[in-house]
């Protein structure tokens, strides 16, 4: 959106496919982190292996507790087949990030977390779960290494590393015991089996349509709400966000007023001005009384059960 009201592609169609491919992404995404943590593993285990054959070696180094390389949920997600496609698809290679893996096995073999786990006499898959999604969500979706080396690939990636880390983690929390090796990894876009993965395409390409067809008369309308303001002064992502949360309050029908108004005040904080929270949040409420007046928000559909 924000590349089309800056003069980029300016064919629609063309304009379509580029937002959806850039989504498809997010997902290629989600798999290098996926194939990154087992990565750290597998460091761990070999890493293990070699403290064994050390001139000198402990006794922990002879018997070192084997309670994370057994742990359920790593097994299930290293037996997975659609993720292993998935890898060999992307072309996920770690080889020549070895140093990388190192300094994040330090930190995880150091963690009080992963030392709590250890000596834990509880043993159960709950426990297994949650050791995985703390690792993952304290080591490598916080890693600024692993960050930059997605970054390098795709500086797309900037903004799209938490979201792809966030799918990982909702992963992991919704992964059941006996999760069979042939079943899919979660849909980018499906929530629910009651889902249709294509409704979000749709949804997203109309949003994206009809802000862009929208777009001058959503400018008369919160022109006429900043007298005090010039539009030419308002950035331009705040611009954009109301233009784009007006579309959903006035064409999106099964989507609630409160729904809206709190994902675009989210998005305010990720991508715009220090400031714009404010003033997106009390602009959009004057907008939803007068278009309640006007009787141009009708809200109805599952959205609203």
């Amino acid at each position: 959106m924000y590349a089309w009201f800056q003069g980029g592609e300016t064919r629609q169609d063309v304009a379509d496919r580029s937002l959806l491919l850039s989504i498809e992404k997010i997902y290629e995404l989600y798999y290098i982190q996926f194939s990154f943590l087992l990565e750290v593993i597998d460091f761990y285990r070999r890493k293990m292996e070699d403290a064994r054959h050390k001139f000198l070696p402990t006794e922990e180094d002879m018997n070192p507790n084997p309670k994370l390389l057994t742990n359920s949920v790593i097994g299930i997600i290293l037996a997975n087949k659609d993720l292993q496609r998935q890898i060999v698809r992307y072309k996920i290679s770690w080889s020549e990030e070895q140093e990388m893996l190192r300094k994040i096995h330090l930190k995880i073999r150091n963690s009080k977390d992963l030392k709590e786990y250890l000596i834990s006499d509880e043993c159960s898959f709950e426990e297994d779960r949650e050791i995985v999604y703390k690792l993952f969500k304290k080591f490598i979706a916080r890693s600024n290494e692993l960050q930059f080396f997605c970054e390098e690939r795709n500086i797309f990636w900037t903004d799209d590393y938490q979201s792809a880390a966030l799918l990982v983690m909702k992963t992991i929390r919704q992964i059941p015991e006996g999760f069979a090796e042939t079943s899919s990894l979660p849909s980018l876009f499906v929530k629910d089996e009651d889902d249709d993965p294509e409704d979000d395409q749709r949804f997203i390409i109309e949003l994206f349509r009809k802000t862009i067809g929208q777009s001058e008369p959503l400018g008369i309308l919160i022109d006429g709400k900043t007298k005090n303001w010039e539009l030419e002064r308002i950035a331009l992502t705040d611009i954009i966000l109301i233009k784009m949360a007006m579309v959903e309050l006035i064409y999106f029908p099964a989507i609630p007023i409160k729904v809206t108004l709190n994902e675009y005040i989210e998005m305010s904080k990720l991508f715009s001005t220090p400031k714009s929270q404010m003033f997106i949040n009390g602009l959009l409420d004057k907008m939803v009384e007068d278009l309640k007046a006007e009787k141009k928000i009708k809200k109805m559909g599952r959205g609203l059960i």
